[in-house]
């Protein structure tokens, strides 16, 4: 793995578990312990639990746990080592590697992360304060982007030069190539990737600048929007998305995304009072951005897409991103031609009905058609009712389809068993499936691509384009064996959560050979050893899932029930076992130990059965029975 151990232990006990799962889900209080809506499964009932007292969560639903580090694996996909330098980097701690080939590889990651940070500084100070700025500067104002606001979003100015941020930073020609922020032209010289552009800072999901969106100002020539080129080491614009760190909260607590074009879009919304807008940055949407966003509890997805470029998502896609991430993708209908930026600020409360009234991505799709068709003759209706069913056709499910032609029939005014019929018949053409408008929109080819287009943001990397309820039953990928809701704790589970929360009260009552199971015999001996995160790397993943179930449940158990409960079990294996002794033994004296230990036995296991006799019981067959493991 290759960082020290010391430091790993750092990383763990800097970590606030809390804050950290609450980045991705809503987190509420429940007694000393924190509930929520598993964000590694996807629920609509919380049945996470999290403690922060000891570092640890699990998931009654998947029975996922594990502590701060195993939760970015899950939900980041990254590796152990990862993991740990991504809360390193949160909390300020610096990492020693065992193997300095590898530090020296992840070292210059992380320095190229840096170099684009301080490019971002770089361009904001630009921007706030040099005399080249005045013209960005009043071109932001005019779009309604004050002072406080170029702030929070960080917003830049390159300046219209060829290397004063390659000089600023003085990096080598491989790294400055590799961060994506310039190259060595034709004459040797390091150059600028971007120049006279006001710079979007582009941030990944943990907050650290991989990107820019360089947008040329209004009047000059060249691209209007320009972006980090994907050659960069740090960046790809597959799987970033524009706003998602600042925006993460407001999509947490909302449930929802709002996916816009461009990135003014998304601060408009965010100063609409919509603080939830994203956007892809050159790309078309992937499914590794719609994997992103189930990260941080967005269940509805609302496309927010002038009125033709919204007719350019490829339908299968769509549906099968909603059946695969359980989502509700659904559409804002924006006035025409207006942008959401535009609207924000012009009408934020029609941008807000946009997208409260948000309408499902099939039902936008009809409307589109039948909205632009000539519904006064037969042969308008008839032609609109056979694009429509031609959308209708895609989707995947035939009552979902069926209560659309129904819709159809009754607006188009044609019959709907000659619309079930058809909805199995062959497709037909591209060119017979107009439906949409070609006029003066910006993509005048939206019908002709309705099926097999995508959905472009207006920049690219070379050319511009303009109560907690009752808990809703397990995950098919439970992971640990089923240490879930139904499962039942055992005696021994009680004891083990004892030397969890309360290890005082039973320290010196409890010894290995007291358990019986092998995974609760582990996590005693691990426990023993360490405190619970560190002493869940020592185990299987069934006993470690089990130690984090019972670390994120104090419980309320009296300590001399449980210890009895153990005694008991305990005692009845002993007596088991001298019962196949006493079958083997050969002499008189061997059978008269072994009966009257036998004896022994039950007497103090009936004694633990009463309250009045349980305290004489444990404090004498708990020693026997460690001692006899010993002797043995």
């Amino acid at each position: 793995m290759g960082i020290h151990d010391e430091d790993i232990a750092r990383v763990r006990s800097s970590a606030d578990l809390v804050a950290l799962i609450g980045e991705h889900t809503e987190v509420k209080r429940s007694g000393r312990s924190w509930m929520a809506r598993c964000p590694l499964h996807g629920e609509r009932t919380p049945s996470m639990s999290i403690s922060p007292e000891k570092g640890v969560y699990y998931c009654f639903g998947c029975q996922r746990s594990g502590d701060a580090i195993t939760f970015l694996q899950e939900i980041d996909g990254v590796d152990f080592a990862g993991a740990v330098e991504s809360l390193a980097g949160r909390y300020g701690i610096p990492l020693r590697y065992t193997s300095s080939g590898e530090g020296k590889q992840r070292a210059r990651k992380r320095s190229l992360v840096e170099a684009v940070g301080k490019a971002v500084e770089f361009y904001h100070q630009r921007l706030l304060t040099g005399s080249d700025s005045g013209e960005a500067r009043s071109y932001l104002r005019s779009r309604g982007y004050d002072g406080e606001l170029v702030r929070r979003y960080q917003i830049g100015w390159a300046p219209d030069d060829w290397d004063q941020l390659a000089r600023y930073l003085k990096l080598s020609p491989e790294d400055l190539a590799d961060s994506g922020l310039g190259f060595v032209n034709k004459a040797g010289r390091q150059q600028d990737s971007f120049r006279a552009r006001v710079m979007f800072p582009i941030f990944d999901e943990r907050g650290d600048a991989v990107g820019f969106g360089g947008r040329i100002l209004p009047g000059q020539e060249g691209p209007k929007y320009k972006n980090t080129t994907t050659q960069a080491e740090v960046y790809d614009k597959s799987r970033v998305l524009y706003g998602l760190y600042a925006h993460r909260d407001g999509i947490v607590k909302a449930g929802e995304a709002i996916i816009c074009e461009g990135y003014t879009d998304v601060i408009g919304y965010a100063n609409a009072g919509i603080p939830r807008a994203v956007a892809t940055c050159g790309t078309a949407m992937t499914e590794d951005h719609v994997r992103l966003l189930k990260r941080f509890s967005a269940n509805r997805l609302v496309l927010s897409f002038d009125a033709d470029a919204a007719g350019l998502a490829a339908a299968d896609r769509v549906y099968a991103w909603e059946r695969e991430y359980e989502l509700d993708i659904r559409v804002a209908d924006l006035p025409a031609g207006v942008d959401p930026d535009d609207l924000a600020r012009e009408d934020p409360e029609g941008l807000r009905r946009a997208v409260e009234h948000a309408q499902p991505y099939l039902k936008y799709r009809i409307g589109r058609v039948l909205d632009a068709a000539d519904l006064s003759t037969v042969e308008g209706r008839v032609r609109a009712a056979e694009a429509a069913v031609d959308l209708v056709r895609e989707h995947p499910s035939e009552s979902v389809r069926d209560q659309y032609l129904i819709e159809i029939a009754d607006r188009a005014r044609v019959d709907v068993g000659g619309l079930r019929k058809s909805v199995n018949a062959p497709r037909r053409t591209p060119a017979a499936r107009s439906g949409a408008p070609t006029g003066a929109g910006r993509h005048t080819d939206a019908s002709r691509s309705a099926d097999g287009g995508t959905w472009r943001d207006r920049g690219s990397d070379d050319h511009s384009v303009d109560h907690y309820d009752d808990y809703d039953g397990p995950s098919s990928e439970a992971q640990d064996g089923g240490f879930g809701e139904g499962f039942r704790l055992t005696p021994e589970d009680e004891a083990l959560r004892l030397m969890i929360h309360v290890p005082e009260q039973v320290e010196g009552r409890l010894a290995e050979c007291l358990f019986g199971d092998l995974d609760r015999r582990s996590v005693y001996t691990a426990l023993a050893m360490a405190e619970v995160t560190e002493a869940a790397d020592l185990l299987s993943p069934r006993a470690a899932s089990l130690l984090h179930r019972l670390a994120v449940d104090p419980g309320d158990t009296e300590v001399d029930d449980v210890l009895a409960g153990v005694a008991r079990l305990s005692a009845d294996r002993t007596v088991r076992d001298l019962q196949l002794d006493l079958r083997e033994a050969t002499t008189s004296d061997k059978r008269q130990e072994l009966t009257t230990a036998i004896a022994w036995l039950k007497r103090q296991t009936e004694m633990l059965g009463d309250r009045s006799t349980r305290e004489a019981a444990l404090s004498q067959l708990i020693p026997w029975l460690i001692q006899r493991e010993e002797v043995r």
